[in-house]
């Protein structure tokens, strides 16, 4: 494109509107022309998909024939990451913000190329050139949908979607555009997933033939992002398996080409702020502990920082765990609760939904009040069906006073399930495979506490299979003294310890 249609290209849809009329001129060749290159990318031939990043860093963008090669290489340490660590992990299709710049030029951009072919086959007679490239469009995404193995259908597409068949009819204006969707249409409900089925009966209801043309265009971007995940569903376990040992490689190859002496400061301020007299291990340990509930006036450890939203949607978790476990004990101070085990279960299935999107100060604030109306209206309840009288207004001001309290996370309540929280999580990770019991407080939230204590030992065991031999190495640089340090070595002798602490194992054993 030169620099002279560059300048025009604002002037897009004026030039449309004045080009429709037929025996257009040289001027309107050079409009379509320019709406035609402009619109290569509009039919979404190119469908992209949205990958994990690091902390900070933009979302990286790709293709599908770049995800199958990821699948088959593993080459995309952030992909990897996520496959491992996230069972329910799925591809999702990139989607620019509508009022982001990339956003409107896409619009536009699509806009021209729908407007260019509803008016080229409303002339008389109908101009076919944008319906030539849109069907040879759809015949190059067909591969990308059919498995290789399907060769028959493949050919059968090719054969009837023949570009030189295609371009004869056009010349002799004998391009049955209709006949073409149907086909194409044919091919989609043969080969698409059952979820798909509904959209595929939609299209047959569609009467404008470009509009049928683009809800099938649509369609075919969804089919790729069901190719996509089908492709990761594949290759899932293969990636899993070999994830721990891609990134170590990933790592060391960063230590040795482009680390250099720069250190991970907040790496090593978060290690050496939990030094233990005891040993490497209890210290590494203490500090994956404080993941859970990290200080705001602290860098966040650079090695985790890929992980750094699991740990602050896990901090959220075990508040939220604090915070019904503190409810649940401030309501059994009334009988028909603390007396009565399924009034527990019950009030505490309705404590859990009134908090579980809790995820700032503010809404903490706003749930412990809703929770304070939920509480005395549930009591109250539970009173009349027994036949006694309702909570006293006395009652009631004391059950509002213990549970508004709750948002003072040093107040009595909240910082004993915090201590007993802790200490179960303590149990938990140090144990092999069997999690004990839950503490007082928590039993009526026993599903969520283990489904939490899961999260946080694969989190933890993974990142330590990968980092745990670098932690023994930052630590073991402060924690020996000179004459150890000499004597390691001159012995060459490696960390000792066992489980957690030599990062053999995926799961945590300090």
């Amino acid at each position: 494109m030169d620099a002279h249609e560059n300048e025009n290209s604002s002037g897009q849809q004026e030039h449309q509107q004045e080009h429709v009329h037929a025996g257009g001129s040289h001027q309107e060749e050079l409009d379509e022309r320019r709406i035609r290159t402009d619109s290569e990318s509009s039919i979404d031939s190119m469908t992209r998909f949205v990958l994990p990043s690091l902390d900070g860093s933009p979302p990286k963008v790709v293709t599908l024939d770049e995800v199958s090669s990821m699948f088959k290489d593993l080459r995309n340490m952030e992909l990897a990451h996520e496959i491992a660590l996230n069972p329910d992990f799925k591809l999702q299709q990139y989607e620019p913000p509508l009022d982001s710049l990339e956003g409107r030029i896409k619009t536009m951009v699509h806009k021209a190329f729908w407007d260019l072919l509803r008016q080229q086959l409303e002339r008389q007679p109908p101009s076919f050139d944008q319906a030539i490239r849109l069907l040879a469009e759809i015949k190059e995404c067909f591969p990308q949908l059919l498995s290789p193995n399907n060769e028959r259908a493949l050919a059968h597409i090719n054969e009837v979607l023949d570009d030189a068949v295609i371009q004869q009819q056009a010349e002799r204006g004998v391009l049955d555009f209709r006949s073409y969707a149907s086909f194409v249409i044919n091919i989609l409900a043969r080969s698409c997933s059952p979820a798909r089925d509904e959209a595929v009966a939609r299209l047959r209801d569609i009467e404008d033939v470009v509009d049928t043309f683009r809800s099938i265009l649509e369609l075919m971007s969804l089919m790729k992002l069901d190719m996509a995940n089908f492709m990761l569903a594949l290759a899932r376990k293969e990636i899993a398996a070999n994830s721990v040992q891609y990134e170590k490689e990933k790592f060391s190859k960063y230590l040795r080409e482009l680390h250099g002496n720069a250190g991970f400061p907040a790496t090593e301020d978060w290690l050496r702020r939990h030094r233990s007299s005891s040993n490497v291990d209890e210290t590494i340990y203490n500090a994956y502990m404080q993941l859970i509930d990290y200080p705001v006036d602290k860098d966040f450890p650079e090695l985790m920082r890929m992980d750094r939203e699991r740990f602050v949607g896990l901090s959220w978790r075990a508040q939220r765990l604090i915070l019904c476990a503190s409810l649940i004990s401030i309501a059994q101070s009334t009988p028909v609760i603390s007396q009565r085990r399924e009034n527990r279960i019950q009030l505490a299935q309705q404590l859990d939904i009134i908090v579980q999107d809790v995820k700032s100060e503010k809404q903490v604030t706003t749930a412990i009040e809703s929770c304070y109306e939920q509480i005395r209206a549930f009591v109250n309840k539970a009173l009349a069906q027994e036949q006694m009288p309702p909570m006293s207004e006395a009652d009631q001001e004391t059950l509002k006073s213990q549970v508004l309290k709750l948002g003072i996370k040093t107040s009595p309540v909240p910082t004993l399930m915090a201590k007993r929280l802790d200490g179960y999580v303590r149990v938990a990770l140090r144990s092999n495979g069997s999690i004990p019991p839950p503490p007082a407080g928590f039993v009526e939230f026993e599903g969520e506490l283990v489904a939490f204590i899961a999260s946080f030992r694969r989190l933890v065991s993974y990142n330590h299979a990968v980092f745990g031999e670098h932690f023994h190495q930052i630590l073991g640089k402060t924690m020996l003294s000179a004459e150890q340090i000499a004597e390691s070595e001159m012995s060459e002798a490696g960390p000792a310890g066992s489980g957690i602490a030599t990062g053999q194992a995926q799961v945590a054993k300090p």
